[in-house]
Formats: C-alpha cells, structure tokens, sequence
C-alpha cells in the first residue's frame, strides 16, 4: 500500500484535511464537524477521522490508507499535556505529531518568513516567529482565555440580553433578537448557555458583527471591548519585535476594520490556509519516508 500525508486544521467550528503525497502534493480534501479537544475530545477524535477517510476518497483513494498514512495534526489545546497524549495514542494513523492549530496556520500563512498570526475564530491565539523560535499569546481556551474570539463575543451578546431583559443595561435590536429566538424566555437561554460549547456561542458572532455595522448600541459595546483585548495581543506581539501580521479565522475579515490604526499597516495577505500549512509541515517531516 503507498504512504501517503495527510495534514487535519481542527478548529472548534469545523475540521478540515488533505491528503497529500510525500512530496507535499495535496490530492484530495474534505471537511467535517468541530474538532476541539479540550471541550469535546470524543467528537474530535471521530471528526478528525471522518474528515482524513473523506479526504482519501475525494481524492480517489482507498480510505483504509489513513492507517498506514503519516500526520501532521494542529489543533486548539496543543498547549494541554493530557489531552493531547490521550488524542495522540488513539489517532488511526501510522504515526501522527500534534501541533497547534497556531503553528499550521503560521506556515500557511507566511510560509518560512518571520512574522505572526493572529487566528480569530471561535477561538483566539497569536503565534509569532522569529528566526527559529516561535512562540504564542493566548490559546488558553474558552473557560479562562479566548478574549475577543468568537465564542466569547457571542457568549457576551447572551449575557447582555438577560441584562437588558431584567433592565440592568439598556436593552437594544440585538439583544431583542436573541429574546426573540428564545420566545423571550429567560430560561430558555440559560438553558442553552449552560450546556453550550464554545462553537455554539461563536455561532452568535457573526450577528454582532452585523448590528454594530448598522449602530446598534449593545453589539457596538461588545465590539469595542473584543477590538481592545484584541489589540492588547497584538501590542504584545509587537513587543516580540513582530513587523509582520497576518489575520485569520472566521472573524478575521469582520475584525479588521474594529482594530487599532496603528496595527494597520502591519497586516499583510496570507499565502496559504493552515491546512496548507500542516501538509507543508507533513512532507517536511515525514517526506523523506518512502512507499512500502
């Protein structure tokens, strides 16, 4: 049977792969469900899976390949010892590295030059590098970290919408929306909140996003409070020496234009996606290996 890669970007929305052949050259690709493998690791394990077995068939390949394949695997809670010896021991392929999805998405983006990421999805963290080091800001997850992802935007829209029902704050369009879904029931929402994942609250980012273009109040306070901690990281950064930055996730076109003038000219294009990035990272390590 031939060797071949394959590269997962697991996030906490969705998770993506490829196949690839040992030179690097991606041959098939396919996406599945959330893969985050601190707050689900069960769910993960099986996505991550799906997703390698559906991009072997894109590509017209045996799904049965992924045993005898070679991984480089980033995904959010990299930096947590225990779940990612639990994750690593029980992937389905022939050997696998995990990395963070920071890392993937830093070689995608940039390449090898120096510079950083700063991925604002349904989470958030910054990967910056310089010469040979790399090192990163946040990445801490939902339940203490995350300032100015998507989970945490949305999980403050909800809270602002039980402040505006019980008449704390000021309620508004936005927050009357979240009401209206939930037949204005405040128990309804804590019924969600409390069983909710971090994705489940990302959901509500982009709604945010909207109203605060069209001036409403509470979804431009949110706002302006995510853009400053995001900005906050991004000074930190700045005080790494980093001259080059690269935003990314699902928020990161949206989030542009709510940060600071003075972090505009540091943004650049990315050159590739992380799931570019984790092939690349793939050949690089398990390249030199040859078909059996």
């Amino acid at each position: 049977m031939a060797t071949y890669l394959i590269g997962i970007d697991g996030g906490g929305t969705s998770c993506r792969a490829a196949v690839a052949d040992l030179n690097g050259r991606i041959l098939g690709r396919a996406k599945s469900g959330a893969a985050n493998i601190l707050t689900d690791p069960e769910t993960a394990l099986e996505n991550i899976t799906d997703a390698a077995r559906a991009a072997f068939e894109d590509g017209g390949l045996d799904a049965a390949g992924i045993r005898a394949a070679y991984a480089i695997v980033g995904v959010a809670g990299h930096n947590v010892g225990d779940a990612v010896h639990d994750l690593g021991r029980r992937l389905p392929f022939a050997a696998a590295q995990i990395e963070s999805d920071g890392l993937i998405a830093l070689q995608g983006a940039l390449g090898d030059m120096d510079g950083a990421v700063a991925i604002l999805g349904t989470g958030a963290i910054y990967i910056a590098r310089r010469g040979e080091t790399v090192s990163s800001i946040g990445g801490w997850g939902f339940t203490i970290g995350d300032h100015g992802s998507g989970a945490r935007i949305g999980h403050a829209l909800l809270q602002e919408s039980l402040l505006g029902y019980d008449g704390i704050h000021a309620a508004s369009a936005v927050t009357d929306s979240v009401l209206s879904e939930f037949k204005y029931d405040p128990r309804n929402v804590v019924d969600f909140a409390r069983l909710a994942k971090p994705g489940e609250f990302a959901r509500y980012a982009p709604r945010v996003f909207d109203f605060a273009a069209g001036g409403d109040p509470v979804a431009t306070r949110i706002l302006k409070a995510s853009a400053a901690m995001v900005d906050e990281a991004l000074d930190a950064l700045i005080a790494r020496e980093t001259r080059t930055i690269c935003l990314l996730g699902g928020l990161a076109s949206l989030y542009r234009l709510w940060l600071a003038e003075r972090h505009q000219p540091l943004f650049v294009d990315a050159k590739g996606d992380a799931l570019t990035g984790a092939v690349t990272l793939a050949a690089r390590r398990f390249g030199s290996r040859t078909e059996s």
